[in-house]
């Protein structure tokens, strides 16, 4: 049943493509998460914008 669902989504895009400006903007989404993520990795990602393990505020219940 969820093959059919993803089928019939990409018999749809087939019909009607997005258009070069969506696709332009999802790049740019996917471009600016791998330029965070390489940030990150390479060390460069500065101290005040990372979370600090377990401070996490505990909210009452």
């Amino acid at each position: 049943m969820n093959n059919l669902i993803w089928l019939l989504r990409a018999a749809r895009w087939a019909r009607h493509p997005p258009s070069a400006k969506m696709v332009k903007l999802v790049l740019a989404v996917v471009a600016a998460g791998l330029a965070l993520l390489a940030l990150e990795k390479l060390g460069l990602w500065p101290d005040w914008a990372t979370l600090d393990e377990g401070r996490a505020p505990r909210l009452p219940r």
